[in-house]
């Protein structure tokens, strides 16, 4: 059985104007086409200026796969969001 593999992208600027429509947009489109069991992959390598609202949006997603019973894999978070994420504490969620 193959499992088809779910992608959204963030992009360049998240900042906290654009992060709630945002994180509507890519939990809407995760909700429809992740199945239970399957994965989803958020690519965050083109995210540049961003503030801690970006991880709102990440986190956003990560409950969206979770609740259809799949998994979420972050591709190309930048250090600094790495490190901001375990200044709040959520490393091993983002992980």
């Amino acid at each position: 059985m193959t499992v088809a593999l779910t992608s959204v992208a963030l992009p360049a600027v998240l900042m906290q104007t654009q992060a709630q429509a945002l994180a509507n947009q890519l939990t809407s489109v995760l909700s429809a086409c992740v199945s239970e069991g399957g994965e989803a992959m958020l690519d965050a390598s083109a995210l540049a200026e961003f503030d801690s609202s970006a991880l709102a949006v990440i986190l956003a997603c990560r409950r969206a796969v979770l609740a259809r019973g799949a998994h979420l894999r972050i591709k190309g978070l930048p250090e600094r969001a790495q490190a901001l994420a375990k200044v709040y504490g959520l490393g091993q969620l983002l992980q």
